[in-house]
């Protein structure tokens, strides 16, 4: 059937598909909030938009210095209703003190919000997202959010600065290890399991901790991954790309967000009005309040957006922040900013709004104490019941990369082995970064984990072999000689927990040399070797490492981290994580994703490779992709089926296929449908990731997995920023990465006019 694709593109043009939150705020809340509003003066509307680190129990302290340091000062603040939340303190007893002064001291006693950073574990430390995002199991992230809630409310704290929902498409960047990873479907998803498991059904129950996306929006864009670095990106990549988990997110309840430290296109998030206002209130439909990430107004005036201070409080209430973190630029200038008709107090008003009723949304007016329980306190943090789920996270979050038939070891074959390298009693690098509440005496290292998995504790042999970033003395000596004496050589390498997060950029994203010449040392001795890759973001890998007989990703994967590791080594779990980001062959690769585009002249063949988009000193493809992940047992795909090779403008397909364990043990695996727009007003990625699933199988059984598909999934971001879907040919891949799979082809029709 012959078609004119441009021709029907007005036809197909619709809205930005965006969903909002699906939260409204009841009339008589309008009412008490609007009422509280008219009472408050100018110094107390600031104040509600101020949000301070807690000095009566911090925890993480302040980087860089700023804002009140000293428990007096922050109580007289308080007093006066100039501070309006608090974060990163933890600890019932000093909450319930802070919040009294709050509500019987100040004049008009609004309580006070309390916020912190459990990215992935208070006391309990879940493995850090992105290492949880490889399980490619949303329903495993909102039972650990939930378990995150239940401490963390118990603990005082009302809001966690969580989920980091940015596309990080740079290995270099240190806050990959934050997110869920490169795509956009995955991130998504994740996004709003976290969302749903930290707030729960209920956001007035005092085990429901808000949650709050960030960072609005693009952070994981900037410029050659670094930190705090500025962001050049075009509206079709930004509304395509990093836009929609902060739909997700919102759809799933979100109330707040924050803004990026960084800049898009020239200006500084944090006073960008179209980002904040037009793009998220307008067209998002974002009803929540938005913090400045830690002093970002402040650093307007560093960026060059701002004259002073003074102007930087301006700017970035007029963009559409409510709530300024750590700099106290609102309290100091809003006043004054009011008065001298700079501001219109009706901005003020509405800021404060915004935060009045989210604060009203989770019961705090009429309960000013809860999430303030000393018996909750008691007993609902580090509980057994969430250290087995830490441990199972973990377990399903562990990627097995390559495996030559050394894995799994036999639990009852007496085996020497030898655990070398730094990380192998290691204590320190258990639960990597953003975990600043959780006790590292009370984490699993490997050699503990190992030694209660092996029926004879004494056949292992633990050498540290080298530091981290520098050798030990006779270092590499005394591990040749245990690696020389073992049946088998387990090699604890990769990063320290502060090689990954924020600040942590990285030019050249490999093992430190050290480690790389440990790792030489023991593969020349011929003995089998297993690589236990500790490591917060794709690395590259070479030589010794990655011509191991195993490699497993084991990311910094928490509390029960050695015990996890033991499980799979042992073969009492089963590997089922993919990776949720492509690992390059070289550091210069970065940025490398997989849903690439093609190019007007790809590689399509590795032997002509000439005046093509390649680089000529590496391959050009990934060393493991994106989806990539093994298992001990075999899985085989088979009988690819489409319910009608034409897809009608308001129908939908089912495609289809046949799952087979072809091993002989019970496994998991996650079959993932991609697809690709063959020609289109827009170049379109090589592949897009569409569906998951996870399937269990035993031995030998075989299972049919379905996945329907829609117009919807075929759209994109065109012309006018618009979302479109075009007719034309689409391919689809069903498969275990994003590379390879059972293909099939169908097409997309347009409606006819008159009929459905």
């Amino acid at each position: 059937m012959p078609f004119d694709r441009r021709a029907v593109l007005a036809g197909a043009i619709g809205a930005l598909a965006l969903p909002s939150p699906r939260r409204a705020f009841a009339a008589d809340e309008v009412a008490r909030v609007d009422a509280l509003i008219a009472r408050m003066t100018l110094e107390e509307k600031a104040g509600q938009m101020t949000c301070l680190a807690d000095s009566f129990r911090p925890f993480n302290p302040p980087n860089p210095q700023a804002g009140i340091q000293d428990e007096k000062r922050l109580a007289e603040e308080i007093r006066k209703g100039r501070v309006g939340c608090l974060f990163n303190g933890i600890g019932v007893a000093g909450a319930r003190r802070t919040q009294e002064m709050a509500v019987k001291d100040s004049r008009l006693g609004i309580p006070l919000l309390f916020a912190g950073d459990v990215i992935h574990g208070l006391k309990t430390i879940f493995p850090v997202p992105l290492a949880e995002a490889a399980s490619f199991d949303p329903a495993m992230a909102q039972r650990t959010a939930r378990a995150m809630a239940l401490e963390a409310t118990a603990a005082g704290l009302h809001l966690t600065f969580a989920p980091m929902v940015d596309i990080a498409r740079d290995q270099r960047w240190g806050r990959v290890v934050e997110g869920a990873g490169e795509d956009v479907v995955l991130t998504s998803l994740f996004a709003a399991a976290r969302v749903r498991g930290f707030q729960g059904r209920d956001l007035r129950r005092d085990d429901s901790l808000l949650a709050c996306p960030k960072h609005f929006a693009a952070y994981g864009a900037v410029s050659a991954g670094l930190e705090y670095g500025s962001v050049d990106i075009s509206d079709e990549t930004l509304r395509e790309t990093h836009l929609p988990p902060f739909g997700a997110a919102f759809a799933a309840g979100a109330l707040t967000t924050m803004a990026a430290f960084s800049e898009i296109n020239g200006v500084p998030a944090t006073a960008d009005r179209e980002l904040l206002t037009d793009l998220l209130r307008g067209e998002m439909h974002f009803r929540g309040f938005v913090f400045s990430d830690y002093t970002a107004d402040e650093e307007l005036v560093a960026h060059g957006f701002a004259k002073d201070d003074r102007d930087a409080a301006r700017l970035a209430i007029l963009a559409g922040v409510d709530m300024s973190m750590q700099s106290g630029l609102f309290v100091r200038y809003i006043p004054e900013l009011v008065k001298s008709g700079a501001l219109p107090e009706a901005t003020i008003d509405v800021a404060v709004r915004r935060i009045l009723y989210v604060k009203t949304a989770i019961g705090l007016l009429d309960n000013p104490f809860r999430s303030l329980d000393a018996q909750a306190e008691t007993t609902r943090i580090a509980t057994p019941a969430h250290r087995a789920l830490a441990r199972e996270s973990a377990t399903r979050s562990i990627v097995l990369l390559q495996n030559s038939g050394v894995l799994p070891l036999d639990p009852g074959k007496r085996q020497k082995i030898a655990l070398i390298g730094p990380f192998g009693a290691d204590r320190a690098n258990l639960y990597g970064p953003w975990a600043f509440y959780g006790d590292p005496d009370q984490g699993v290292d490997i050699a503990t984990g190992l030694r209660a998995a092996m029926a004879d504790p004494a056949l292992l042999t633990v050498v540290q072999g080298c530091g981290v970033r520098d050798h030990i003395e006779d270092g590499i000596a005394s591990a040749v000689v245990a690696a020389t004496a073992a049946d088998i050589v387990l090699l604890a390498i990769g990063e320290s927990q502060d090689m990954s997060g924020e600040a942590q950029s990285r030019t050249v994203i490999e093992l430190p040399p050290a480690q790389q010449k440990l790792a030489e040392a023991i593969a020349a001795i011929g003995k089998p070797v297993v690589v236990l890759l500790r490591h917060g973001r794709a690395l590259a890998l070479h030589d010794a490492v990655a011509n191991a007989q195993a490699v497993l990703a084991t990311w910094f994967l928490g509390s029960e981290t050695g015990h996890a590791i033991a499980d799979i080594l042992f073969g009492k779990a089963d590997p089922s994580a993919k990776l949720p980001v492509s690992f390059p062959w070289e550091s210069g690769q970065e940025p490398f994703f997989y849903d690439r585009k093609s190019t007007g002249r790809p590689v399509t063949d590795e032997h002509q490779t000439e005046y093509k988009a390649r680089f000529a000193t590496t391959d050009n493809s990934a060393r493991y992709p994106f989806g990539h992940g093994l298992s001990f047992t075999r899985f085989t795909m088979s009988d690819l089926k489409l319910s009608d090779a034409a897809l009608r403008w308001d129908r939908a397909i089912e495609v289809t296929a046949k799952l087979t364990n072809s091993g002989d043990r019970a496994g998991s695996e996650v079959v993932q449908l991609y697809i690709r727009d063959r020609v289109a007003s827009r170049t379109r990625p090589i592949r897009e990731l569409k569906r998951i699933e996870r399937v269990t199988l035993k031995p030998g059984e075989s299972r049919t997995v379905r996945f329907s598909l829609s117009r919807v999934d075929l759209e994109f971001v065109g012309a006018g920023n618009q979302r479109i879907a075009e007719p034309g040919e689409f391919d689809l891949w069903l498969g275990q990465s994003s590379v390879g799979g059972l293909h099939g082809m169908f097409t997309l029709y347009v409606q006819e006019q008159g009929k459905g």
